[in-house]
This record gives structure tokens, sequence and C-alpha cells, in this order.
């Protein structure tokens, strides 16, 4: 089927961080740090509300960076927290006084899978899953184990530390095309180096298949489909949005000097957690914060083991991570750092 690039506003149309409200005809923000971006768009915005959670945030950020590993969850936490109350209060989010989740140690070894984590029905953990239109089990019992295996940013450290099944594609150029002949569009991205094989394509998710329009090539395309009219923009626009939010549910990035793209692998991969990565690290910290606070011992024993690196590498990287993302979904533009010459 022969297809054409869709360009918006003289930018061709693609993936965005932001899932609630994503400015796809915006240009990409270049600042050293989103903190005071963020600050003056809440403020030229009047949620002075939301700002103030926001500066909160920031305070206990650079209050973690001077922390040693065993103390800086416990910072960390609240800075993701005041942080999401931010979020929530920019989107008329209602959150109440309670976090919305717990944790404690099961009996046995020091292991990242006694750590087991619960998502309660309500609080500000709870809300911030609902912005994203998932639902709660507060049945359901997570591991910190599994938590961290679902986070793109540590995976290559957790694939490292354990032999779980790899979780992630990396995929590259993704864009959104269009049929010439109908008004029917999709997302198409490609596999490459040693991603660019049969075995990756028997991995994608139900929803992806391989695109045989370039034989010689990896290239793969959503299933779904949107409709896309150029002389109904707007329209258009806000179709492509609703079909942005489906597909990013499988679809995740990492924050670096560009976008770096991943694509759930398909499949029930054991652990695997259908849930927003912002959560997912939310969930993780506040686990961390707890053992910190309350079994600082038990913290440390942590730091003792086979997983070390891989949780200091989680400690040290989540609050970029976290914080890009926070951005984004505040905001609906994306950031990266200015190249430094």
């Amino acid at each position: 089927m022969a297809t054409t690039d869709i360009n918006y506003k003289n930018r061709a149309l693609t993936l965005h961080k932001s899932i609630t409200a994503p400015h796809f005809n915006e240009r990409t923000v270049l600042a050293t740090s989103t903190w005071d971006y963020v600050d003056l768009w809440l403020k030229r915005n009047k949620k002075a509300e939301a700002r103030f959670f926001w500066n909160q945030s920031r305070s206990f950020y650079e209050a973690t960076l001077a922390l040693p590993k065993t103390s800086a969850p416990l910072t960390a936490y609240y800075c993701f927290l005041n942080a999401t109350k931010a979020l929530l209060l920019t989107k008329g989010g209602q959150f109440g006084d309670q976090h919305g989740v717990s944790g404690f140690t099961a009996q046995g070894p020091t292991a990242l899978s006694n750590e087991r984590i619960k998502i309660k029905s309500g609080g500000v953990l709870p809300a911030l899953c609902q912005l994203f239109g998932e639902q709660i089990d507060p049945q359901r019992v997570y591991t910190l184990k599994d938590i961290l295996y679902n986070l793109p940013y540590i995976h290559r450290a957790f694939s490292l530390t354990f032999t779980d099944t790899e979780l992630f594609i990396p995929i590259w150029n993704p864009k959104i095309v269009r049929s010439t002949q109908t008004h029917e569009a999709w997302l198409v991205a490609e596999l490459q180096g040693k991603y660019a094989n049969v075995n990756t394509i028997n991995k994608l998710p139900a929803s992806f298949e391989r695109d045989l329009g370039a034989p010689d090539k990896f290239f793969i395309r959503s299933k779904h489909r949107f409709d896309w009219r150029p002389r109904q923009k707007t329209e258009s626009l806000n179709r492509y949005k609703t079909f942005h939010a489906r597909l990013r549910r499988e679809i995740v990035y990492i924050h670096a000097g560009s976008n770096r793209w991943y694509l759930r692998r398909g499949g029930i991969a054991a652990g695997a957690i259908d849930r927003h990565c912002l959560a997912l690290t939310f969930a993780a910290m506040h686990r961390l914060s707890e053992l910190s606070r309350y079994s600082p011992d038990k913290l440390a024993k942590h730091f003792d083991c086979q997983h070390n690196w891989l949780l200091s590498e989680f400690i040290a990287s989540a609050p970029t991570q976290f914080l890009d993302s926070i951005s984004s979904e505040i905001t609906g533009h994306e950031f990266f750092a200015p190249e430094r010459l």
C-alpha cells in the first residue's frame, strides 16, 4: 500500500513524551533544567497551588543530590510526591491527603522479590494512575523486583543483574503515515542492528506487525488505524491524540540526548506490569523510602546483595526520568538539554 508521511505545522508527526496533553505543533524546549521553565509556566497559567508543590519538589530534589544512597530514597520520594501533586492540580485531579501506596517485607532472605507493594484505592498514586486511564486493584501485590523490571531506563542494568526475559524492543524513526488511497493513518518504525530480524518480529505485541513495504529492511507498523484528513487538520489531530494515548500504553521512552523509544514485547512475560512508568517509579521509590525511614538496616542489606548496582542505578537515574516525564505532562512540551559546545 502506497503511503505518505504526515506533516503538521511543517513538522513530521511522531510520538510525544506527553500522553495527557501533547503539543505536537510546538518546538522542543531546550533547557538545562525544567524546574524554572515549569515554574514560569505554572505562574503564567495561574496555577498557584500547583506551583507551591512544584517548588517543594525542587527543594527535596536538591536535598537528594547531597545524600548517600541509603538516605536519598526518602527525599527523592517526597520530590516525586510533590511533583505528582503539582501535575494532578494542573489537570484538576482529586487526590486527598493519603499517598495511596503501602509496602511490607515478606519473610525470607534479603531480596527485591520480598519487598512487596500495594496501590490503594484512593490517594495520590491512584489519582496518578487514573490520570492515564488505568484501573486500580487494591488487592494486587507487586514485588519491587517486578516493578524495576518494567522500567526501561534501568532495564539494561536489570538484565545484567538477573536473567529475566528482555521486555523492551528499541525502535527507530517512529512516524505517522497515511495511505495515499484512503484516509487511514498509522505508526511505522524501524528495527535496527541486532533487533532487525524475524526473531524480534515474533516478539511484537499483537497490535503490531511487520511492514513488508521494504522487504530488505525490518519496518514495523501498528495494526490499529485512525482517520487523517488533510483538509480537517484540527479534527484529525484530535483523533491522533486519542490514537497516540493508545500507542503510549505499549511504547515508552528513555530521557537522553534525544528520545529513545521502546516497544513492550508481546506475549505474557512473567513480571510484566501494564502501568505507566511514572506510577511504577513512584511506587518503587515509596517502598525504598519506607525502608530508608523505618528500617535503614534492611535497606543497607540490599546494598550488600547481587542487586546492589541495579538499586544504585535506580536511585541515581529515577529522579531525572520522573521529572522529565512530569514536566512534559504538566506543560505538554518536550524538553531536551542544549548540546554543549
